[in-house]
């Protein structure tokens, strides 16, 4: 379903799933209900479609195939040397509790023959992580779709989060950040490794 707005001649196009939309929406009318609110009254009567839309977007992940973005632009390259896409901005929802878990990736890896776009490296984060996901999980498949399909002589991807699983709820501490690492092939190095957390921890002022 394409949705169209205009608005001082602006037309922005939505693409959902009519089907999924009426169907999620629904339920989301009982959850209303059931947290003791009325569904019906005006600020809420769109909320469940909202709610939908909203939730189909933020798990377009699963419509994106990770692997063939990568191959849409891969290149043979005799550059072996060590490249690096830095705060990469991550959003994505926490499957336990269905809260957003945000804040940057960073990537990187040696060539060995063929380099990608490096556009595709990020198209690669964004559609792992928009995903119902574990920050780990995420931090692996990313390695392990640029591993598998660039055959690099080595990935790593390191990623910093904060979870509102964490600070709006539970042990709610707000300055708390995750970290989560994932490397193979050249960045088992301690050498290798130590050159790429310098360059991600870098200032080019």
């Amino acid at each position: 379903m394409a949705e169209e707005n205009e608005l001082d001649g602006y037309v922005k196009i939505d693409r959902y799933n009519a089907v999924k939309i009426e169907r999620i929406a629904s339920h989301y009318s009982e959850i209303l209900s059931d947290l003791g609110e009325d569904p019906s009254r005006d600020g809420l009567l769109k909320t469940p479609e909202r709610v939908a839309k909203a939730l189909q977007f933020l798990t377009h992940g699963y419509d994106l195939k990770p692997h063939e973005i990568l191959k849409s632009a891969m290149f043979k390259e005799e550059y072996s040397q060590m490249v690096v896409v830095k705060d990469i901005e991550v959003y994505s929802m926490c499957e336990h509790h269905l809260l957003p878990f945000f804040g940057k990736a960073h990537v990187a890896y040696i060539p060995n023959g063929h380099i990608v776009g490096l556009s595709k490296i990020p198209r690669v984060v964004e559609a792992y992580a928009r995903r119902l996901q574990v920050q780990e999980r995420l931090t692996n498949e990313i390695r392990d779709c640029i591993q598998e399909t660039l055959q690099p002589m080595g990935v790593a991807v390191v990623i910093e989060c904060k979870h509102l699983c964490m600070s709006m709820r539970g042990i709610q501490k707000q300055n708390s950040v995750t970290t989560t690492s994932a490397f193979t092939g050249a960045f088992a190095n301690e050498r290798t490794r130590a050159e790429f957390l310098r360059l991600i921890t870098a200032s080019l002022d």
